[in-house]
């Protein structure tokens, strides 16, 4: 079953939906570029309160290993998300004292072997590549690569989700599971709880037929 990460999480009335949604993760964004960055102060707020069995997941664009392990430790975070260039050894630092998911950027220069060098990470998210921008673009990630790297390693899919594509991306993908930001946003930072409804009526729905399948 693909499962859901809601990202860029910034107010706790949109963190409350997602987890009544049925969301498995929730993403807060500590990149000071990003229109969806939350300070930890903030964040500890929304990660109290989460029930048993929703992740915090920490998202790290190029930050000191120490620093994101002390962060992670202070907020309690489930996991922490390396979305800049970290090299394989701080993935592999972070990984000693938290789980690590690495995000990659999907471009021309990527390949599986990629993955390899980063050894101990729990899993990896595949997000579209756009100069100058570290996720939350709206692009749509590379979908055959996905497929290729999803039929080995346990990949999360980002990158242009919408209501209206998630279904066949699943399809196509078959990820671990699916992250989406801006796809279902009112306004960068704040979620559009109808769309987030129709996000998690179409991962269902894909589910099912998935399911369907398998079962012939």
């Amino acid at each position: 079953m693909v499962r859901v990460k809601i990202c860029g999480i910034t107010n706790a009335r949109d963190a409350r939906a997602a987890c009544e949604l049925g969301a498995y993760a929730l993403g807060f964004n500590f990149y000071e570029k990003s229109p969806r960055v939350i300070a930890p102060a903030e964040a500890w707020k929304l990660r109290q309160p989460l029930p048993e069995g929703v992740e915090a997941v920490g998202v790290f664009v190029n930050w000191e290993s120490t620093a994101v392990v002390a962060l992670a430790g202070a907020l309690q975070l489930s996991a922490v998300q390396l979305h800049g260039d970290e090299s394989p050894r701080q993935a592999a630092f972070c990984a000693k004292m938290v789980p690590v998911i690495k995000a990659f950027r999907v471009t021309s220069d990527l390949s599986l072997s990629d993955f390899g060098r980063f050894r101990g990470v729990s899993g990896f998210l595949l997000d579209a590549a756009h100069a100058g921008q570290y996720g939350g673009t709206g692009h749509t990630t590379d979908w055959a690569f996905a497929r290729r790297a999803a039929a080995s390693r346990p990949i999360i899919l980002a990158g242009g989700l919408t209501p209206e594509n998630v279904a066949e991306a699943i399809r196509t993908v078959r990820p671990h599971a699916v992250d989406v930001a801006s796809g279902v946003e009112a306004r960068p930072g704040k979620k559009d709880h109808g769309k987030m409804r129709e996000f998690f009526q179409e991962v269902e729905r894909a589910n099912q037929e998935l399911a369907a399948a398998a079962a012939k």
